[in-house]
């Protein structure tokens, strides 16, 4: 495997988020509500900067909430939600990750509003791998790559203001 190679620094990271705020203000303007869902991890962080800038540019009432399941193995276990279902009714649904691969997440993450009514679902990635393998595609994205099976894209929020983007 290659070393690290930086695909998106911090400003680069925050003009993508600024862009998709954009683009979900765009397509849901006539919306009084949203639900930003972000996948537990490196997910419910962008969702927390796509949330921040909706905030700043839009007038929508924006709940924020967060899915737990295990990327590797989302069949596995039972995957949970941080709020109620009476949050999600009838709403429209924003569903956020930070590395689109296979699909897979998505898919499982998907699969937890499919027993209720819900006006309507989008999905936001910041960087989408196109390996998909799943019927499962991002409405909104940040950047498209095409990797090789065999590289990585690694999305480091570890250190405030030095977020970034790598290819392994």
């Amino acid at each position: 495997m290659s070393d690290k190679v930086k695909i998106l620094d911090t400003k680069q990271i925050q003009q993508k988020i600024n862009r998709l705020a954009y683009q979900v203000y765009e397509n849901n303007f006539f919306e009084k509500e949203l639900l930003i869902v972000g996948i537990d991890g490196n997910g419910y962080k962008v969702a927390k900067l796509l949330k921040e800038k909706l905030i700043k540019i839009s007038e929508f009432k924006i709940n924020l909430g967060k899915i737990i399941l295990n990327k590797d193995k989302p069949w596995e276990g039972n995957p949970k939600i941080d709020f109620s279902e009476k949050k999600f009714i009838n709403k429209t649904i924003i569903l956020v990750d930070d590395v689109l691969n296979s699909g897979k997440t998505l898919m499982y993450a998907v699969k937890l509003f499919l027993d209720s009514p819900v006006k309507k679902i989008n999905t936001v990635i910041l960087v989408d791998r196109s390996h998909s393998r799943f019927p499962v595609k991002a409405d909104f994205v940040g950047l498209t790559l095409s990797t090789t099976l065999q590289e990585h894209i690694e999305v480091d929020f570890s250190v405030k203001s030095k977020e970034s983007v790598y290819i392994l």
